[in-house]
């Protein structure tokens, strides 16, 4: 016989997302303690907006790593276990272990899937001879390995024709190793290419012209509507796919920063919760399910045209506990999510660009000045403070 368990609410994932909407739903509603389940097989959780800083030497990935047992909130059940199958209609999951698990509700913070294998030959090329991703917490140091012993020739940062987590990434790290090579004396004997799937440098207008200055002043040649599709280890190769043309191009370097494709989480793929992409079909404004009413989705693994980030999910959690308890409770569901989203675009060593924006890509800012500008004072509040509102706000449920 199959092991069954019931809970009012399940979520699945213990990321940022599912953490955020558990503490929210515990301090929101006493009657819940005890009544929530996050499943989740993974020990450890990762501050992974760290990662950028801990590529270019300026942070230690220690920093950005927890037991996730520390992190689940009192009053919350943590199953270490992966869900394998949804099953909607019966209101009920499948486990890896073979557990059933029902629910009245259900919330969907499953992230997003890295996808090592949708670029030939990187899987077993990244962390060596030149080839770095500061995309998982086993891959991060070689970044600033290959950053610090970068001797000058050809480095190529590139941006995937995939969704990403915080759109911006791709470009910081080719910053902060531009300002390296200057800083050790290798910038005038070195070329860095940006080699971006995208048609521009940033969506949203007002930043991309910071942006398009910063690529100017450091001499960055930038090439977009280019798709990397394999890397050539042994020649020091990397080859793109020209998305206008479809011919193939081939680029020779001696750095090679990937970030690599991404896509929705494979547990999802035939999922009735799942749109035709994988991705969590929810309403972009209330994030509840556009079929089945007691599910909602969040973060990464959602539909939501908007850029993928930890910022996002803070506002989203606060809408979908808001429209959970509306609906347990009979009422509309009148909490609001409006796309924003948020960027800190490290523009080099002591330098950010605070992007913040919803939907329509409107700049909203939180500052009472001009955020378009770099500024000592938001690469402060990247390296500093926002660490701090993860860990003791967000994950907290307090902010």
């Amino acid at each position: 016989m199959a092991r069954q368990v019931h809970y009012s609410v399940v979520i699945v994932g213990a990321g940022t997302a599912g953490i955020s909407v558990a503490a929210r739903l515990v301090r929101a509603s006493k009657k819940l303690k005890g009544q929530i389940a996050i499943i989740d097989p993974q020990t450890k959780h990762y501050y992974q907006p760290l990662w950028t800083l801990v590529g270019a030497g300026a942070a230690k990935k220690e920093e950005s790593e927890r037991d996730l047992s520390s992190l689940i909130p009192a009053g919350v059940d943590l199953i270490g276990d992966a869900v394998t199958e949804f099953h909607p209609k019966q209101n009920a999951l499948l486990t890896k272990q073979g557990t059933i698990v029902s629910y009245d509700y259900l919330v969907v913070a499953a992230g997003l899937q890295i996808n090592w294998d949708g670029v030939k030959g990187l899987k077993d090329a990244v962390g060596k001879n030149g080839v770095c991703s500061n995309y998982s917490y086993h891959t991060v140091d070689s970044t600033w390995e290959n950053i610090r012993n970068f001797k000058g020739g050809t480095a190529i940062f590139t941006h995937p024709d995939s969704p990403v987590k915080c759109g911006g990434a791709p470009q910081k790290i080719m910053y902060l190793a531009d300002d390296y090579f200057r800083k050790s004396n290798v910038r005038n004997q070195s070329e860095i290419i940006f080699a971006s799937a995208k048609t521009m440098i940033f969506d949203v207008a007002k930043y991309a012209n910071t942006l398009n200055k910063v690529v100017q002043r450091k001499g960055i040649h930038t090439m977009y509507k280019r798709n990397l599709i394999e890397v050539r280890a042994d020649s020091k190769e990397a080859v793109f796919e020209n998305l206008e043309t479809k011919e193939q191009e081939v680029l020779k370097y001696d750095l090679l920063h990937v970030t690599p494709p991404m896509k929705a989480p494979e547990l999802m793929k035939e999922s009735a919760l799942a749109d035709e992409g994988g991705w969590v079909d929810v309403d972009p404004y209330t994030l509840q399910h556009k079929q089945f009413a007691n599910v909602f989705g969040i973060g990464d693994c959602t539909n939501l045209p908007t850029s993928k980030t930890g910022a996002a999910i803070r506002k989203q959690a606060p809408v979908i506990v808001q429209n959970l308890i509306s609906l347990m409770n009979g009422s509309s569901l009148d909490a609001k999510y409006d796309g924003y989203t948020s960027c800190p675009l490290v523009t080099g060593y002591n330098k950010v660009v605070l992007a913040e924006f919803d939907y329509n890509k409107v700049p909203q800012e939180t500052f009472p000045f001009d955020q378009s500008k770099e500024r000592l004072s938001m690469y402060m509040l990247k390296r500093r403070l926002l660490p701090v509102i993860y860990w003791n706000g967000m994950l907290k449920g307090r902010m």
